[in-house]
């Protein structure tokens, strides 16, 4: 990690640059070591060197992916020519003032016979320099790393300076085969830099270089071909030069003219009999190549020389699957011309139908179902394109797909449209798909069910966890059934304390006495999640949420065994925290209400329970918590036989009539709103 810069002035003589490394004795061993280089910067005359952080220079080029996880170019086609070796001498080191009380050797050591790190540095201002560590770490010589001198011939190929190139070429011990470092050939240089006069002069004093390889593979034909060098690629095709000499990764002049799409270039060396079907080490064609580029001149000009265009890569994937997936037109339309598959499936089982819909592509959708392209094949996860198309809420597409897929084909997958439609809010999606005629009350199948821990099922389940209550709306007008789910959206929606779906579900008719298969209790299971929310837990006992059942109890007035909530090992087990009987009875309202997050909230909450019941007992534990604080007392009276006439007769008119013909009595209207709990309502929380 590159230290913080440091900027010092005046003169810097020993004691005072000792004094510095003081002060900084809480820096790491690379910072210490910037610190070290910067001080041996300072030139003789003590002037001010501002300094800044180190950056290492010998850093791994990491090459970008590309969409098709197809690697770009190699190092020997990249935009930098490789640096050439030089026969001259190192230049002289600059001398160095250490301000260390050990400093490290004057004369550097021998880097054959070294035992130890050499590391390389650069500073802020773009000095290059080099440090030699022993092996226990500690620095032995630092100084600028010498400058390597640029050989004359390749300075004069870069330049262009042909004549000197000739002079140099032809002069006595000159070995022109003799590589550089990296491999380099002065015929590589010349391609390079598109020098068609020095390449042709060192072909002339030499021929063999002519298909030479540098480090990474490449001819000069290649190199000349990445660096869109027309002239150079046409001598040396002239010249003899082998057009099929791929480098390492196996790309060929021809992909790499194909990749730069430059149709000049592949015309050239399609004329001198390039081979059109030769693959690169991912399976890639040139044809592939120029598809993904939407290149039609060269499509057409590979077709025409005998491409086949339903070679698959290593991912199973044709031409044409390339130009559905990246949305090349024209290229598609020329491959389904020649003959190209349109159901062509990758070696995951995706078309490109699907592809391309995933992808977003409109007008290639279009296209390939004109072409007949099968809807009804779907990708390795099971989906069809129509899930695709509402999993991203594309409405057009979708709209050309409802026509061309089966809705039994749907129904085997497992989930339907509206699914993940509500998954992903898509809301216009969902409405376009309930007017298609799509069940909103299908469900998940138990596979996919099982996928999700709350074993969620229906479309309106993801509308409800998702808070989406204009979702919610729709699905319950065109008939959704709430209860469908095993763990009901009602439950969800009260949990989750939105109480615009709330009633939306409850007027569509929500069982608010539905229990949990998986956590039986003895009263309804919503209550669990209202308790808190005082407002919300009247509304659902105005709407038929059961109230009696909360005041039934095994032990009545007899002493409750303690409830444990956890066992010795710190694992929470439902079952084990309670006794036998309430294992298989379910949970009791009281032993619920006992909860610590819960039993502060036990007054409130059997206060407003009693208004929806008539002759009831308090047990023991409800009795403990009413005189758990002197507040709560006026309930207990409350709560004392007989109870009042008037909270009887409404019991009975309600158990008579129905909470829903309420309206339709002919009594006064404070009478009504009586009989309907309604001396608090959710306006007034």
């Amino acid at each position: 990690m590159a230290a913080p810069s440091i900027s010092h002035s005046g003169s810097a003589d020993s004691s005072s640059t000792f004094e510095d490394y003081s002060l900084y004795s809480h820096l790491s061993d690379s910072e210490l070591l910037q610190l070290a280089i910067e001080r041996s910067l300072i030139d003789t005359h003590g002037s001010a060197a501002a300094t800044t952080a180190i950056s290492t220079n010998s850093t791994t080029t990491q090459r970008p992916h590309r969409h098709d996880n197809k690697p770009t170019p190699s190092a020997a086609t990249s935009n930098q020519p490789p640096a050439a070796s030089t026969q001259n001498p190192a230049a002289a080191q600059l001398g160095a003032h250490y301000s260390s009380p050990n400093p490290p050797t004057v004369k550097p050591p021998d880097p054959k016979t070294f035992v130890g790190t050499v590391s390389r540095f650069m500073t802020g201002s773009g000095k290059r320099m080099v440090a030699y560590y022993k092996t226990d770490g500690s620095l032995v010589h630092i100084a600028p790393e010498p400058e390597e001198e640029e050989e004359p011939l390749f300075r004069a190929i870069r330049e262009g300076d042909s004549s000197r190139v000739k002079a140099l070429a032809m002069c006595p011990g000159t070995n022109l085969m003799l590589p550089s470092k990296p491999g380099w050939l002065a015929v590589h240089q010349a391609a390079w830099f598109g020098q068609e006069a020095c390449l042709r002069m060192l072909l002339t004093v030499q021929p063999g270089m002519i298909n030479k390889r540098a480090s990474g593979g490449g001819t000069p034909l290649l190199t000349a071909v990445s660096r869109v060098h027309l002239g150079c690629v046409q001598l040396l095709l002239e010249m003899g030069a082998d057009p099929d000499i791929p480098n390492y990764e196996k790309e060929t002049p021809l992909y790499k003219a194909c990749e730069r799409n430059n149709p000049a270039i592949v015309a050239a060396l399609l004329n001198s009999g390039a081979e059109v079907n030769t693959c690169c080490y991912h399976g890639w064609t040139a044809l592939q190549e120029a598809a993904s580029r939407d290149n039609l001149e060269i499509c057409e000009m590979l077709l025409k020389a005998g491409a086949k265009h339903n070679v698959r890569n290593s991912y199973g994937i044709t031409p044409l699957f390339t130009a559905a997936q990246n949305g090349q037109l024209a290229a598609l339309r020329l491959l389904i011309k020649h003959g190209a598959d349109v159901n062509t499936q990758a070696a995951d089982g995706a078309t490109a139908l699907y592809e391309a819909t995933k992808n977003g592509h409109t007008k290639i959708v279009e296209l390939l179902l004109s072409q007949n392209a099968d809807a009804n094949k779907p990708g390795k996860t099971g989906l069809l394109p129509l899930h695709i198309a509402a999993q991203r809420g594309s409405d057009t597409i979708i709209s050309m797909l409802i026509v061309v897929t089966s809705k039994a084909r749907v129904r085997r997958t497992g989930i339907s449209p509206l699914h993940l439609a509500a998954e992903r809010n898509r809301d216009d999606t969902l409405e376009f798909l309930i007017k298609a005629g799509f069940d909103v009350n299908a469900q998940l199948s138990e596979e996919r069910s099982r996928l999700y821990e709350d074993r969620r099922s229906t479309a309106l389940y993801f509308s409800v966890i998702n808070n989406n209550v204009d979702a919610v709306r729709m699905l319950v007008a065109a008939g959704a059934d709430p209860n469908l789910d095993m763990f009901k959206p009602l439950l969800v929606a009260v949990r989750i304390g939105c109480i615009q779906t709330v009633q939306l579900l409850v007027e569509h008719g929500a069982d608010i006495n539905a229990g949990i298969p998986t956590h039986p209790t003895t009263f309804p299971a919503v209550y669990m999640f209202s308790m808190k929310y005082l407002p919300m837990f009247k509304y659902l006992l105005d709407h038929g949420g059961e109230a009696l059942s909360c005041f039934s109890c095994i032990y009545g007035g007899q002493s409750h065994p303690p409830i444990k909530t956890s066992r010795p090992g710190g694992n929470y087990n439902p079952d084990q925290s309670l006794p036998e009987t309430l294992q298989t009875r379910g949970v009791q309202f009281c032993e619920m209400i006992s909860a610590p997050s819960i039993s502060r909230w036990a007054g409130p909450i059997i206060d407003i329970l009693l208004d929806y019941v008539g002759h009831v007992t308090l047990c023991s534990r409800l009795m403990e918590h009413l005189d758990s604080y002197s507040g709560w007392s006026v309930i207990k009276e409350k709560a004392a036989l007989p109870r009042p006439l008037l909270q009887l007769c409404r019991m009975q008119i309600l158990h008579l009539v129905g909470r829903r013909k309420l309206k339709r009595l002919p009594l006064p209207g404070g009478l009504i709103r009586f009989l309907q709990h309604q001396e608090l309502s959710l306006d007034d929380s």
